[in-house]
């Protein structure tokens, strides 16, 4: 059986008595850094009695393997990364991956995640998001991905480093405007935990005087706007030509476009437009 643990971000009193319990008795403890994950254990009171293995982005790939043949040998291995759920940014999928190819049991003990908390801090409305990890580090590549945020109508959760979340704020602002909201939220759950929410404009301001700490930032999704279908009839054409059939061209465009217009509307402005 493969435990996955979630670890309390800050303040160890986080820590669930499942997760207590899992420390004290599980065979293998793999770590993404055993000295914190002592440290951890120390603070809640709790003796590891098991094994205990890094397993960080570096090794991940050859602890497998190992951590694998211990489970086969009928070991309780709980997994852990430094804060938050494992798999989430963090090392986890490639072991959850093999362990189900291989028909070994998987459970998780749930518990504390960055994502989730600035959603809920961020005083946004974040019915549907999405999680994009950490944003890119250079700016060409980050100015990219952001475009692909101009009309995406989910809140945005993502993770940046304290020395690029000026650059990136800035970016932010001149790539979907000054206006769209945004929460910055940082040392979530820590002695210093702070939430500066605002425009992208205002919170670029901000961030120039630095910011200190772990970083999570919820970015508002793209108000729908109108338009007219026949300003988007070039768009289903060329996903015809594609080879999609016409309906399916309209329902896909209607879909994704931040517009608000039907797949109706959009299914006879082509019509029109081919006279």
């Amino acid at each position: 059986m493969l435990v996955l643990g979630a670890t309390p971000m800050g303040d160890p009193a986080d820590a669930s008595p499942r997760l207590r319990d899992a420390l004290a008795t599980a065979d293998v403890v793999a770590a993404e850094d055993t000295r914190r994950t002592k440290s951890l254990a120390t603070a809640l009171g709790v003796q590891i009695t098991g094994r205990v293995v890094s397993f960080y982005d570096q090794v991940e790939v050859d602890r497998v393997p190992l951590l694998l043949a211990e489970m086969r040998e009928g070991r309780r291995v709980l997994l852990v990364t430094d804060a938050g759920m494992p798999s989430v940014s963090d090392p986890g999928y490639r072991l959850v991956a093999a362990c189900a190819e291989a028909g070994i049991g998987v459970t998780c003990l749930p518990g504390p995640s960055a994502v989730t908390t600035a959603l809920a801090l961020s005083g946004l409305p974040v019915e549907r998001f999405c999680f994009d990890g950490f944003a890119p580090r250079k700016r060409g590549p980050r100015q990219a991905w952001m475009r692909t945020l101009t009309t995406e109508s989910r809140a945005v959760v993502f993770f940046e480093a304290p020395h690029r979340i000026a650059d990136c704020l800035a970016d932010a602002s001149e790539v979907l405007g000054p206006d769209r909201r945004a929460a910055v939220c940082r040392e979530l759950t820590k002695t210093y935990e702070e939430v500066k929410r605002g425009t992208l404009g205002e919170l670029a301001a901000w961030a120039t005087d630095g910011v200190r700490g772990e970083i999570t930032v919820v970015l508002a999704g793209a108000e729908p706007v109108s338009a007219d279908p026949a300003d988007l009839v070039a768009e289903v054409e060329d996903l015809v030509s594609a080879g999609l059939g016409l309906k399916d061209a309209c329902a896909r465009v209607a879909t994704t476009t931040a517009a608000d217009v039907s797949k109706r509307a959009l299914y006879e402005a082509v019509l029109a437009a081919r006279g």
